[in-house]
């Protein structure tokens, strides 16, 4: 009897309840619709919320992405050009924003044709009246319509990005360059040229429509300012004492080996928004995945570069071992979403042997990198957009949103192909004009420092300061 209440008494309940949850359903018929759209516009809003506050939060630290680069920089090279390149990196970030935000994000997202966007320049076009994403901007920057955060957090992520190629120049044409020269330039790369290759790939340009895939940009951003870095060393010419009269490397180190450790940290960090973020989207899986990708190709490339300096050099260098990591972070960037863990290992290690190797490289062609800029974002950028066509993997490539299968999974050549067309344009096309700016730079305010300014260091004669004032640095000779 006991048995039968008790089941009587359970049934009873979950009648009960269920009479409760459906009377307010009851109550609201005739409003049925109402209710309906309004929990959808609920689950909606929150999901944009989650988004933005995700894309938000990973370009702040892609922009503090810029103290890894000062460090690194500034560790780097000599103790006499630091409080130098502590300000072009500094300053450069807010030529950065105000040129991108002038005309770059225009000419990059603005619809317009296979080569520039003619629509959206400037903002015009509406008014950014909606609390919610800003929709009367939207119509005029289809290309990046893909993601429902609001246009301002589209804008700022994007930001940091264009103010990111601009540091990548900064170490490469260190200790030598007249300091508003180089804010010239980083103005005219961040308002036109770094757009405009932008648009080509991630604004449905032509690289867009043949195919070309580069999903956090070691193309868009790395090899962009690898290039325009390769033009202003070349305008440049090395600095003072680096090769001797018989051609042989005359090694300038860095003044502070710790500094530029801690900037390396800082980059690996950042770059956990730089590849992740690049979703725009708070979605568990695919952000979990990247930065697991992102990580291993970051670790493999330290190890490779371990490993290859210590058997080329004799001794494990502590800058081939950091430039390493980075190798890792840039080859990744372009793939890191749709390659799978082990491949990103391999990417990885791929770029810490090249990266070592190239650093040799343009050592022996008299091609002065004081912090092994093209090495690192020029020469990996390359690579790890190439890999794109190589290592795109199922499960996931595929889809309308996704490159097609890379050449060892089976993809064919087309893909790889494609991957290289936009190599070769994207670098012909800005190698050529930034050649074109530097030297019409050098022409109406010149790009160099003269001998006794160099050979006294930029800080006193850029700056009127020195980074360790009251301090005597000595040195093993």
């Amino acid at each position: 009897m006991k048995s039968m209440l008790k089941r009587f008494g359970k049934k009873l309940f979950i009648a009960l309840g269920i009479v409760v949850t459906l009377i307010p359903l009851a109550l609201a018929e005739g409003e049925g619709v109402a209710f309906t759209q309004e929990l959808a516009d609920s689950i909606s809003g929150g999901k944009v919320a989650a988004d933005t506050v995700w894309t938000l939060v990973t370009a702040m630290l892609v922009f503090w992405m810029n103290a890894g680069f000062g460090m690194l920089e500034a560790g780097l090279q000599q103790a006499k050009n630091c409080v130098n390149i502590c300000s072009k990196n500094f300053v450069v970030f807010a030529i950065a924003s105000l040129a991108f935000w002038a005309l770059g994000w225009g000419l990059m997202f603005g619809n317009g044709n296979g080569f520039m966007g003619t629509e959206g320049l400037w903002f015009v076009g509406g008014v950014d009246n909606s609390p919610l994403t800003g929709d009367a901007y939207q119509g005029a920057y289809s290309s990046i319509a893909w993601t429902g955060v609001p246009l301002w957090a589209k804008f700022f992520f994007q930001l940091v990005f264009a103010g990111t190629a601009a540091t990548i120049v900064s170490g490469a044409v260190g200790g030598r360059i007249i300091f508003n020269s180089f804010v010239v330039f980083s103005f005219v790369l961040v308002a036109i040229m770094y757009p405009l290759t932008g648009h080509w790939i991630w604004g449905g340009g032509w690289l867009a429509t043949r195919g070309f895939w580069d999903f956090a940009g070691s193309t868009v951003v790395h090899s962009v300012g690898g290039w325009a870095a390769l033009a202003g060393i070349i305008a440049l010419g090395p600095r003072i004492g680096k090769y001797r009269a018989d051609g042989s490397v005359n090694p300038i180190y860095g003044h502070n080996m710790a500094l530029a450790t801690l900037g390396c940290f800082i980059l690996w960090l950042g770059w956990f928004g730089f590849n992740p973020g690049s979703t725009m989207a708070a979605v568990p899986a695919d952000i979990a995945r990247i930065c697991v990708t992102t990580n291993s190709a970051a670790a493999a490339g330290t190890v490779a570069a371990y490993i290859t300096a210590s058997i080329l050099l004799g001794k494990p260098d502590l800058s081939m071992i950091l430039n390493g990591c980075l190798a890792g972070l840039v080859a990744i960037t372009a793939p890191c979403a749709w390659v799978s863990v082990g491949s990103s290992v391999v990417i990885g290690l791929i770029a810490g042997v090249l990266v070592v190797f190239a650093v040799l490289f343009f050592d022996k062609v008299k091609l002065d990198d004081p912090v092994g800029a093209l090495s690192v974002h020029l020469v990996n950028g390359i690579w790890g957009t190439l890999a794109v066509g190589l290592f795109a993997s199922a499960p996931y490539a595929g889809g309308s949103a996704q490159p097609p299968l890379g050449l060892l999974f089976g993809g064919g050549f087309k893909s790889f192909t494609d991957q290289l067309i936009g190599v070769v344009g994207v670098g012909a096309f800005t190698f050529i004009i930034s050649l074109v700016v530097w030297y019409a730079i050098k022409a109406i305010m010149g790009i160099r420092v003269s001998r006794e300014e160099e050979i006294r260091g930029l800080d006193i004669g850029e700056h009127g300061m020195e980074a360790y004032a009251d301090f005597q640095i000595f040195t093993a000779k």
